[in-house]
């Protein structure tokens, strides 16, 4: 079992209260274009460093996906844990800004 200490444990509770910032002002559906870049002014606002559209391999502590789509599927999944082995993190969260209960549009994966 893979430990995950506080300070990222923290930071991704941080950027969960980013997501459910931007949802809760413009609701569910938009492009995940427009959602990233009102998630980026969320961490922006919260001095949240980031790099948007990362290329591959990163070396971060946490990576984050999101997605505007119906439901997840196994594919979305397995993409953000292909990017976690790819960046050697531990945690991930992959994020569906589709959701019109964004609580049940979080998925948090740990390897």
């Amino acid at each position: 079992m893979t430990f995950i200490d506080k300070g990222t444990n923290e930071l991704a509770y941080k950027i969960i209260g980013c997501a459910y910032n931007v949802h809760r002002a413009l609701g569910p559906g938009l492009l995940e274009n427009t959602c990233e870049a009102c998630l980026c002014y969320e961490l922006n606002r919260l001095n949240i460093k980031y790099e948007r559209q990362k290329e591959l391999p990163v070396l971060y502590e946490l990576s984050s996906n999101l997605k505007t789509v119906e439901q997840f599927h196994p594919i979305h999944t397995a993409q953000i844990i292909t990017y976690m082995k790819l960046s050697k993190i531990h945690l991930g969260l992959l994020i569906n800004f589709f959701s019109t209960n964004l609580q049940h549009g979080i998925k948090r994966i740990i390897l």
